[in-house]
């Protein structure tokens, strides 16, 4: 595993992902600065930002879990962004664009998320006492 979210090929497409949201968002209507503007770029930075806050966790458990986190944002700004398109925020090779980036950020949490539920845990160690009383009781 790695020893930083900084490492990660996820982390590091998130990350850009959101910059590029953030500068195709800047043309939205000023009406929507408090909707779906902020609510797209939000959901941008959450991507990026629970990769990294799963990767800071104690176990890969709760990595992964943050790693969906990170997935259910990333599907919700995939919603957004075609909302947008609808209502004619953003435009055809923008809106491709950033689709095709969120596709490539879902394949590698996807990926990532898998090789974690597939990491086998090491069994858990007895410490020396406890295994000599087990020996002893067993005599």
């Amino acid at each position: 595993m790695s020893h930083s979210y900084r490492d990660l090929v996820a982390w590091q497409k998130a990350k850009r992902l959101a910059v590029r949201v953030y500068e195709r968002t800047e043309g939205f209507p000023k009406c929507e600065i408090y909707g779906l503007t902020a609510q797209i770029r939000r959901a941008a930075i959450s991507v990026a930002s629970n990769i990294a806050e799963g990767q800071g966790r104690l176990t890969p458990g709760e990595f992964a879990q943050f790693l969906g986190h990170s997935r259910g944002s990333l599907l919700e700004l995939e919603t957004q962004l075609e909302i947008a398109f609808d209502l004619k925020f953003i435009g055809e090779k923008d809106y491709e664009s950033l689709m095709q980036e969120c596709y490539q950020v879902l394949g590698l949490l996807n990926r990532l998320i898998e090789s974690l539920q597939n990491t086998k845990r090491p069994p858990l160690r007895v410490n020396d006492a406890e295994a000599s009383k087990r020996e002893t009781l067993k005599l």
